[in-house]
């Protein structure tokens, strides 16, 4: 690129990414509240997570040869 380009992506930059006004941290801890939603609520596992996994283990005792394959994909 020439100096011209430069120049000229340097001025679409900076139009597109307007500068940061103001503080760019929060204005207050937030781990104290990602603490607290975590212990209100213990995290579940969804159906269709123990529906894959039934699945895959109805291939393994189908098809026994395909575990290595199971395997590589993990």
């Amino acid at each position: 690129m020439n100096e011209k380009g430069d120049d000229r992506l340097k001025k679409l930059l900076r139009e597109a990414l307007p500068p940061i006004e103001g503080e760019s941290e929060p204005a207050r801890d937030l781990w104290p509240d990602l603490l607290r939603r975590m212990d209100e609520k213990p995290a579940t596992t969804p159906w269709f997570d123990w529906a894959l996994l039934a699945g895959l283990v109805g291939l393994a005792a189908f098809f026994p040869t395909a575990i290595p394959v199971f395997l590589y994909y993990l």
